[in-house]
């Protein structure tokens, strides 16, 4: 597993995204839900790893680690500190290869935080055989649940809707979705991605959102369990 690339403080208003040495901007996505998505690749990664880090008005809030596979390796909240990092020996590791090749992918998994925490993710994507075109990028649509829980074995959250992927990027974006936790809450979100900058274009590495930034937004003030398990809804994107 590669060593976490730490970025730097950026200021909330910072107008530019620039990735660590080594590392290569790919594309910014301006997505629903007031958040803009910078995903990006290294050089000392192994083949297929990419990045990604999440702003909202705020700043820089989030950063994730994928594989080639799509499995989640690693994402840090990036204001409170908390790392969450894939176990070995998971029973049934995501494959993004045979979500391709027979529509239907499961998987069966444990994270481990820096504080210790063990969190238990099992859940399925499916193809559902529609594709789509945002912003000039070719989309297919996916269906997914995926239940957490506890290492105690209590359900924590449980989530259902629809992602998107990309071949050709070898990646997810966020979509529609329900999820309820154990507090009885619950929640419908829509983070669609709506525009893709590409080296050159028009807001390629902007760090300002755009969409729905009108609406409230309340995730920063809930508890932290709860917030780094809606963090983990970003972790494979």
């Amino acid at each position: 597993m590669a060593v976490l690339l730490t970025l730097p403080a950026l200021p909330a208003l910072a107008a530019n995204f620039a990735p660590p040495d080594g590392c290569r901007l790919e594309v910014t996505v301006q997505n629903r839900g007031c958040t803009v998505s910078q995903h990006y690749r290294c050089s000392g990664d192994a083949p297929g790893d990419q990045w990604v880090v999440y702003f909202t008005p705020e700043g820089a809030t989030y950063q994730s680690r994928i594989d080639r596979e799509t499995r989640w390796m690693e994402s840090t909240d990036l204001r409170t500190g908390l790392v969450d990092t894939l176990e070995d020996g998971a029973k049934d590791d995501a494959s993004f290869s045979g979500l391709l090749a027979t529509g239907s992918d499961d998987f069966d998994f444990w994270t481990r935080s820096n504080s210790g925490e063990r969190l238990h993710h099992v859940g399925r994507d499916e193809l559902t055989g529609e594709k789509i075109s945002i912003d000039g990028v070719e989309l297919e649509r996916t269906r997914f649940h995926l239940t957490t829980y506890s290492e105690s074995g209590d359900v924590l959250i449980e989530r259902k809707g629809q992602q998107f992927i990309s071949r050709a990027q070898g990646r997810f974006y966020g979509g529609v979705e329900t999820s309820s936790d154990w507090t009885g809450a619950s929640e419908n979100s829509n983070d669609s991605p709506v525009r893709f900058s590409f080296p050159g274009q028009p807001g390629f590495g902007s760090t300002k959102p755009e969409y729905d930034c009108d609406l409230q937004m309340v995730r920063g003030q809930r508890p932290d369990l709860l917030r780094q398990l809606m963090n983990l809804k970003e972790a494979r994107t």
